[in-house]
């Protein structure tokens, strides 16, 4: 508030990357969460289907 003389916000919390932590001093501007967990699954998938890496991605010896 108004008369706080100082505080600190995490970034991780400010972009959303701890969604189980919610001080009611915190407003969350991204839900990073949710794209980084989206992201994994991807690449996993990708990983998986043998679509990553492909030949433009990958150095031959």
């Amino acid at each position: 508030g108004p008369d706080c003389d100082g505080q600190v916000l995490v970034l991780h919390d400010l972009l959303g990357i701890t969604m189980d932590f919610s001080p009611r001093f915190l407003r969350r501007y991204l839900n990073l969460a949710e794209e980084i967990d989206g992201a994994i699954k991807t690449y996993c998938a990708d990983v998986r289907s043998g679509d990553f890496p492909n030949d433009e991605e990958s150095y031959t010896s």
